[in-house]
């Protein structure tokens, strides 16, 4: 079985609380997998011992369930948050591609389990969550849609630009390092402008 740091002694009574558990198997999950993590290295991590951890969950099933669901409600909440009271096509997708890849530089663990493990889900809980991030897509869909109606977008197929987007942004999850050479909020804003990019932007800049 792989190792793990666990936690300090001293801060062991103090930090195992549901929150505490939940992110112990984030970062596990992120690490070796759903399926490569077990329980007992979630309590080696924690310092506790793993009957101890029914205290704070029912089962690893949950966790995962709680690390997709909270991920995709907020990839769904900055979607909104980012595009509400936009009109301009342009500006809707940098606003979308911002906040998207923002996320992913600053979420990183989260984003590497619901890309990898949402499959791993139970039904009917698998299916609810794939189509959150179903919805996130066809929503960034309809933006290069409207935009392409517009006349401010040129893309053959606003389906492939999205899934294009989507995938590029996904992966700075994969690479992105917090001592590397740029911040997150400007690996994003240079990701929002790749964006308007693939979508075929006519115009110079966003307005």
């Amino acid at each position: 079985m792989v190792k793990v740091t666990p936690v300090p002694a001293a801060e062991t009574r103090a930090t195992v609380t549901s929150d505490a558990v939940l992110d112990a198997a984030l970062t596990l999950f992120a690490r070796f997998g759903y399926h490569g993590t077990a329980l007992s290295q979630i309590a080696e991590m924690l310092g506790v011992r793993t009957p101890s951890l029914y205290n704070h969950m029912r089962s690893k099933q949950e966790l995962l369930r709680s690390i997709v669901d909270r991920t995709t409600s907020g990839v769904l909440a900055d979607f909104q948050t980012a595009t509400d009271g936009l009109t301009d096509p342009v500006e809707r997708l940098r606003s979308a591609s911002l906040v998207y890849a923002l996320r992913h530089a600053t979420h990183r663990r989260e984003a590497i389990v619901v890309n990898r493990d949402t499959a791993s889900l139970d039904e009917p809980h698998r299916t609810e969550l794939q189509d959150r991030r179903r919805e996130h897509e066809h929503a960034l869909r309809q933006i290069i849609s409207d935009g392409v109606e517009a006349g401010v977008f040129q893309v053959d197929t606003p389906a492939l630009a999205s899934f294009a987007i989507r995938e590029m942004c996904v992966s700075i999850a994969r690479w992105f390092r917090e001592d590397g050479p740029l911040p997150p909020d400007q690996v994003a804003e240079q990701y929002s402008r790749f964006a308007l990019r693939i979508a075929g932007c006519t115009r110079d800049s966003a307005t």
